[in-house]
């Protein structure tokens, strides 16, 4: 029967089952993420996994660094910012009170004109009901 050692179990001590260590993540600079957009693109089509297998990149890679090119983003310093680039202002405690006071209005207008509209119908119907009712009692002897 196999008994672990006590060294073993304790943590901190090295043993030749604990896991490697956890990889650090990769930073690419902007300059090495350009260069490699533009030889991906210019690359004949079979010659393209190539180039992300010698690399050790995924496609996705590729496409999140092109896309941040087109929108200009991959244009400056050498390594690439993380994070978002700029937060955006938060609406002030009015500006939210007046939004919600125009979205109110917009909807109480709404209803008036339903209103509106079904009190012009009804008093027409009840127009046509007295023109009826009066046509009715002209006619009897």
């Amino acid at each position: 029967m196999f008994v672990e050692s006590e060294s073993q179990e304790r943590p901190g001590r090295s043993s030749p089952r604990d896991p490697a260590p956890r990889p650090s993540r990769r930073v690419f600079s902007t300059a090495y993420k350009l260069r490699i957009v533009a030889e991906y693109e210019n690359a004949p089509h079979g010659e393209k996994g190539a180039i992300l297998r010698r690399e050790g990149l995924f496609s996705s890679h590729v496409v999140e660094w092109t896309r941040a090119r087109d929108a200009g983003a991959l244009g400056g310093s050498g390594v690439a910012a993380r994070g978002p680039a700029e937060k955006k202002p938060g609406k002030s405690a009015e500006q939210i009170e007046v939004e919600k006071l125009r979205r109110e209005n917009e909807r109480l207008k709404a209803r008036l004109v339903t209103t509106e509209t079904a009190l012009d119908i009804m008093g027409k119907a009840r127009a046509l009901l007295e023109q009826i009712s009066e046509s009715a009692d002209t006619e009897r002897p």
